[in-house]
């Protein structure tokens, strides 16, 4: 079984034992990442009043969202950009659908969309991953999302901005998402690598997960726990590249040519999407996730 990825062991790749810093090994390239992915709250801030950009605030209801959110952001709900298919919830509703959400949250084809919300900014890399797949092509995270803006003092209010329906073509990629039949084929090629985002325990199977059949997780997959990217449970912003890029060192992923997430629904497994697009790698979203390969028979081989 393969152990799940704490962070103790991803700090311990970038610093030694005594904390001084230890050389890479020289089989592994440095870590490329795209800043333009991920916005700090000074950049937004100077940008807030471009009308091209548009903040997004994505959240599973409007709680959040009206006890105060960045000015002039707008609430997509989570429920408009997911859909339950066969039994499985969370799955990208279709092109029409998403269309219709996305414009009703102001985002137009030219638009630099910038993204947070609940969930220490999960429900927002949901969003991103959504807007890949959309074909959307210019939209970035906020670096610690709300939580960071307000620990700064920055402006927060409670009024929603005037409505405004964007225009948005969306052109579905739908070569970014993989089915199980995918997934099992696979599941053993040396140029692909498999990542579990869920929480260590129910990647062991020692806690099933809501839902799930047969506990576990899909034979070869590695744990990165999707929360071990953020520095803390309250400071949500993204630890540095180099330690998220020794995660994925970890996991095997720094010379396989594509990586594969997926958690219990698809919604963890977001962040870890992003991740991966944001050091360059080249990532697919099994959508159905482990709670649609738990439900599949014997050919679909579950590890503990």
């Amino acid at each position: 079984m393969r152990k799940p990825l704490l962070l103790a062991a991803l700090s311990a790749v970038v610093l030694g034992t005594a904390g001084c810093p230890i050389a890479r090994p020289k089989a592994y390239p440095l870590p490329q990442w795209n800043e333009s992915l991920l916005v700090s709250t000074e950049r937004l801030a100077a940008r807030l009043n471009d009308p091209r950009v548009v903040v997004v605030h994505v959240g599973r209801d409007r709680t959040s969202y009206d006890a105060g959110h960045i000015p002039g952001a707008r609430f997509l709900p989570l429920s408009s950009i997911v859909t339950e298919r066969d039994g499985n919830p969370n799955e990208l509703p279709d092109a029409a659908a998403l269309e219709t959400a996305l414009e009703a949250a102001g985002i137009s084809d030219n638009s630099r969309v910038v993204l947070y919300g609940d969930l220490q900014g999960l429900l927002a890399a949901r969003a991103f991953f959504t807007l890949d797949y959309a074909g959307h092509q210019d939209h970035a995270l906020l670096d610690g999302g709300l939580e960071a803006w307000r620990a700064e003092n920055r402006p927060v209010s409670t009024e929603a901005p005037a409505a405004r329906t964007g225009s948005l073509t969306v052109r579905p990629r739908r070569e970014l998402v993989v089915d199980a039949a995918w997934v099992n084929q696979h599941r053993a090629d040396s140029s692909v690598v498999l990542i579990d985002a869920r929480p260590p325990a129910e990647f062991t199977g020692q806690t099933p997960g809501e839902g799930i059949t047969r506990p576990g997780h899909i034979p070869g997959a590695h744990n990165i726990f999707w929360r071990t990217a953020l520095r803390s449970e309250t400071d949500p912003r993204l630890r540095s590249p180099e330690v998220l890029a020794s995660a994925f060192t970890l996991a095997d992923a720094a010379q396989r040519d594509t990586v594969v997430v997926y958690c219990r629904t698809g919604v963890q497994a977001s962040m870890t999407y992003f991740i991966a697009r944001y050091l360059e790698r080249t990532v697919r979203m099994y959508d159905g996730s482990f709670i649609d390969w738990s439900r599949r028979g014997a050919e679909f081989p579950v590890e503990r």
